[in-house]
């Protein structure tokens, strides 16, 4: 019988064998192989069969132990349902399991590989799906035979068969144990196992929302914050506060639906055949390796509301849980947090402050979706990029995930950074506004609408790449090594947490970068910036583009950095039709440029890659006003700058490693004849200053003379008011004030170069440097540190510059 269900099932069924090194951890493997399975199934069993024989793996049908054992295959499964409608499982340890355990025990030299194997019917990776096929996928209930014929039948073809990590029976034996209570602990750790594969593979068994919401406030912590509430300040009654809790829970609680999951998938890609040319997804295996037997918190970066959507679906498609997600309480608006709800959705106020109630409630909420193994995730800058930069890290959930994970450490915690790359953005005609300073939009059913109508234009190609993970449990073994022998809890709170947490947060803004993906419009956007009039001849600009990849091949940022492999000259017509630049006709050559509007949005693309070119463009900013400079004074140089720019734009490089990098930088641009150095090194110079190559270094230092520019003004600022005679508040408005001013002159088409919080950023690590400190009453005092400062920006910056920008202050 079980032969003529194997040859049906194998002229239907198509399976997936998962991982893909599977046939090599069992190819020569000496010891007998035995499969476990998670449920009696004839029909996995089958399916398995039909997988091992394609595969020339050791057959489950096969006899096993024959000199020990009469009539025994080399399978069995954990449980089985039982009872004549086959309602009840059976959970005793299964009768091969003792009769291997007796024949272990009677020959020491006896043993037995186990392999788990379980069997996932409709969610093999990138396979197409239809409504009934998604119905009738895995999930977490034992399903009836009638559904099982129906799953096979609609589901067949996309099925997936993993195979967990081979184990050593006698390793697993105890000494001081029965057969039978060694029978039930190696059954209770298969069966973990097996819980491990499927909430990789379909998320934890997460129950009623309800009972989410009912055990959240049954917890200690939160009977505690009430009645502290109650004793404090608070003249309401228990129950009045105790209801208040249960609203809060209910404010913030997911009600995550499979079936809206699976549905939501198929919208979704229609929805992106529709928007984009294609979606990249990059680095995918790094999410195979961290899945299994760990807590995962997806901590991307945030440049569009597609950003939710687009995660959760290339998650998905690769067959893993979508994650939960917290979402800012702007967002659950009438019907549309409904249904963000049902895909995962977890909904945060801005602010926790003076609520402990709040607090506590949403903290031990956290804990519950960590402690039942769904994956999470959370966007660490609190709010999307208006100018296409990382934004400084909102540290709040990252401490709220390290402090849940150190009262409860069940599943090692990995944080897995995403880079989104988007070549056209949907929010784009808003940003535009918010860059040129109209107050930003609050989130509407109405502005929603609004949206749909852009959802007819051409967005091109987005990009999703993964970055570097990390693992907290070894950030936290160098904060403190016995951690996980403390208890800790409100009255035990570890006074390190603060500056983990805060490294942690760089660390996650700097991986997330390392990851970018270099765009056709993130090309075009950086060179034609870098022009007065953003237009260029389109015979210069190919051989810009040509440049500046050829930069980027030279000084490589990182290996998880993805570049288009589009030509130059296929760039520009990949601009132009996606429509980011047009094209004039010349008969003495074809101009390209940007309108006004155009080129206030190319800063958005710009920014977003500005960081993997920053150092070869500090370099040449060096060249703009000095013909020959030593290593040592671009060391130097780049080693004044370097620290406020890194923190700008997160770059990856510690302060220690930048002469190195300096240096490495410097022979690169001389490789592609950007600069001419000495025979050993020492003295470099720039090309001619009417020669192709020397226009070809100047635009490469465009991309962050600006940045400079913006320090050297707030420098200027602080040093004509004289020391002790400004407040921070008063220099940075003054900073903002000029730089509008210098905008509206000299026709720049960056907003951003007035941005109030790149001013107050900047000035907050002047004093965390100590180039500056506040005196008593809150003025900025310096002394001949920053004037070294004021010295070195001067060397860097051309004396037209430092002439427009000294005119401006004394205006």
């Amino acid at each position: 019988m079980q032969g003529l269900l194997r040859r049906v099932l194998a002229l239907w069924v198509r399976a997936t064998l998962r991982p893909e090194d599977a046939v090599a951890r069992l190819a020569g493997r000496t010891l007998p192989v035995c499969y476990v399975l998670e449920r009696r199934s004839p029909v996995d069993q089958a399916v398995l069969q039909n997988v091992c024989v394609r595969e020339r793996l050791p057959r489950p049908g096969r006899r096993l132990l024959a000199r020990q054992l009469r009539n025994v295959r080399s399978s069995f499964a954990l449980t089985q349902s039982i009872g004549l409608w086959r309602t009840r499982t059976d959970r005793r340890p299964p009768e091969l399991l003792l009769a291997l355990i007796d024949a272990l025990r009677r020959d020491p030299g006896l043993d037995v590989s186990l392999v788990p194997a379980a069997v996932y019917w409709g969610r093999a990776p990138s396979k197409e799906r239809s409504l009934i096929r998604l119905l009738l996928s895995e999930d977490w209930v034992i399903g009836s035979r009638v559904r099982r014929f129906f799953t096979v039948l609609f589901n067949g073809r996309s099925t997936t068969v993993q195979l967990g990590e081979p184990v050593s029976l006698r390793g697993l034996l105890e000494s001081d144990a029965d057969t039978a209570l060694s029978a039930r602990r190696i059954a209770r750790s298969l069966v973990s196992q097996f819980a491990r594969l499927r909430t990789a593979r379909l998320g934890p068994d997460l129950s009623h929302r309800r009972t989410i919401v009912t055990a959240v406030l049954r917890t200690r912590a939160v009977r505690a914050a009430v009645a502290q509430e109650l004793r404090e300040k608070d003249k309401r009654s228990r129950r009045a506060l105790l209801l208040e809790a249960r609203r809060y829970a209910n404010e913030i609680a997911a009600n995550y639906s499979p079936v809206f999951i699976t549905f939501m998938s198929l919208a979704l890609r229609s929805l992106w055949n529709r928007l984009y040319d294609g979606i990249e997804f990059q680095h995918v295996d790094t999410l195979q390796r961290v899945a299994e037997g760990n807590e995962i918190v997806y901590v991307p970066c945030h440049r569009s509301h597609m950003d939710y959507l687009l995660l959760s679906y290339a998650i998905y498609e690769r067959g893993y849980a979508v994650p939960h997600i917290a979402a800012g309480l702007n967002l659950n608006l009438p019907i549309v947090g409904r249904f963000l709800r049902k895909g995962g959705a977890f909904f945060i106020r801005r602010s926790f402050r003076g609520n402990s109630i709040y607090t506590i409630v949403f903290m031990k909420y956290l804990a519950a979706m960590m402690a039942r193994g769904h994956s999470i995730e959370y966007f660490i800058e609190g709010g999307r990029s208006r100018t296409g930069r990382l934004r400084p890290p909102m540290t709040g959930m990252l401490s709220m995930t390290v402090r849940s994970y150190l009262r409860e450490p069940r599943r090692p915690v990995v944080f897995l950074p995403v880079y989104f790359g988007y070549e056209r953005i949907v929010e784009g005609a808003t940003y535009i506004g918010e860059l040129s300073g109209q107050p930003k939009e609050k989130e509407s059913v109405v502005g929603l609408l609004r949206t749909v109508g852009r959802l007819r234009q051409r967005f091109g190609h987005v990009h999703v790449n993964f970055g570097e993970p990390i693992h907290l449990d070894k950030v936290l073994d160098r904060y403190a090594v016995n951690w996980r022998d403390r208890a800790f809890d409100d009255q035990n709170r570890a006074p390190w947490v603060g500056a983990l947490v805060d490294e942690l947060a760089q660390n996650v803004m700097r991986n997330i970068n390392s990851a970018a993906s270099v765009s056709p419009i993130n090309l075009l956007a950086l060179v034609l910036l870098a022009t007065p009039r953003q237009s260029m001849l389109e015979a210069d600009l190919v051989r810009q583009i040509q440049t500046m990849k050829a930069v980027l091949a030279a000084v490589p940022y990182g290996d998880r950095v993805t570049v288009t492999d589009q030509t130059a000259a296929q760039i520009v017509n990949y601009g132009i039709a996606l429509n980011s630049v047009t094209r004039e006709r010349n008969r003495a050559g074809d101009l390209v440029r940007m309108s006004p509007e155009q080129a206030v949005l190319a800063t958005y693309y710009r920014n977003n890659v500005l960081h993997l070119f920053a150092m070869p463009s500090l370099i040449a900013c060096c060249f703009l006003a000095n013909a020959v400079m030593s290593t040592s004074d671009v060391q130097r140089l780049a080693g004044r700058i370097y620290p406020y720019v890194a923190a700008e734009l997160f770059m990856r490089w510690s302060e220690q490693q930048l002469d190195g990098v300096v240096a490495a930088a410097l022979a690169a641009l001389a490789a592609l004849g950007l600069l001419e150095g000495d025979g050993d090194a020492q003295l470099w110079r720039r090309p001619p200053p009417t020669s192709e190559a020397a226009m070809q270094l100047s635009l490469l230092a465009q991309a962050t003379i600006q940045t400079i520019e913006r320090y050297y003004l707030a420098i200027a600022l602080l040093v004509r008011a004289g020391s002790g005679e400004i407040t921070q508040t008063l220099l940075e408005e003054r900073c903002q004030l000029m730089a509008q001013r210098m905008t509206m002159l000299y026709g720049f088409n960056s907003p951003e170069f007035f941005d109030a919080s790149l001013f107050e950023n900047f000035i907050d690590l002047l004093r965390a440097r100590a180039v500056v400190r506040a005196g008593d009453s809150g003025r900025l005092l310096f002394d001949e540190v920053l004037i070294r400062v004021e010295a070195d920006a001067q060397l860097v910056l051309s004396e037209q510059i430092r002439h427009s920008i000294l005119q401006v202050t004394h205006g």
